[in-house]
């Protein structure tokens, strides 16, 4: 594992907003006088979230003070899991799974996209919309390739509505979290070629000899 440092650049303080407040308060409580520590990476993934999905070097002295935590473990804890962010990522950071099976299904061409319209991998872009960084499976297989951006799953991909994905996020527009061609779960892209004889073509309408038998 390479070493992972704190960004150079950081802010004056941070401070959890009254409504994370309310929610840090109840995950501490969820635990036994004494074992507030437990809370650690809960306290640190929501001050993640709030400080546009990086975490800065005063929110890890937060939680530290929240938890009554010495500094440097919760810095060991920030520093160790790779879901924590140590320098910004733009308003939109994209996770491209870059595994065998969407690399099968064409993760190179979404690649190629993120290189061109964003850059390399870890820097923000020039407008401060995105940053990307290519990760191991995001347990989406079957409808690879994908990406996650932010907390949210984009599935089915193609460089045509993965290019129309960024617009509209970068315009502020609506965009459909999940499916991208409109697929429903991990159904099959096109019909059913298993079980037919079982479930019909559709899947939904019942085992086939009952229909021949009605």
């Amino acid at each position: 594992m390479s070493v992972r440092r704190l960004a150079e650049e950081q802010p004056a303080s941070f401070e959890f907003t009254p409504e994370n407040m309310v929610w840090v308060k109840a995950q501490i409580a969820k635990y036994p006088e004494g074992r507030q520590a437990s809370a650690v990476i809960p306290l640190l993934w929501q001050a993640q979230k709030q400080n546009q999905y990086w975490l800065p070097k005063p929110a890890i002295e937060k939680v530290a003070e929240l938890l009554d935590m010495p500094y440097i473990r919760v810095l060991e804890i920030a520093t160790f899991y790779t879901m924590f962010n140590l320098e910004p990522v733009g308003r939109y950071f994209i996770q491209m799974c870059g595994t065998t099976p969407c690399m099968l299904r064409g993760s190179d061409e979404i690649k190629a996209v993120l290189q061109r319209r964003v850059g390399e991998q870890r820097k923000v872009s020039a407008d401060g919309n995105f940053a990307w960084l290519e990760v191991e499976c995001l347990g989406a297989c079957c409808n690879a390739p994908m990406v996650q951006i932010n907390d949210d799953y984009y599935e089915d991909l193609t460089p045509e509505n993965f290019e129309k994905l960024l617009d509209d996020l970068a315009a502020g527009r609506p965009v459909s979290i999940g499916s991208q061609t409109g697929r429903r779960s991990s159904e099959p892209a096109g019909k059913l070629t298993t079980l037919v004889s079982l479930y019909g073509e559709d899947g939904l309408s019942g085992p086939a000899s009952a229909k021949t038998t009605a």
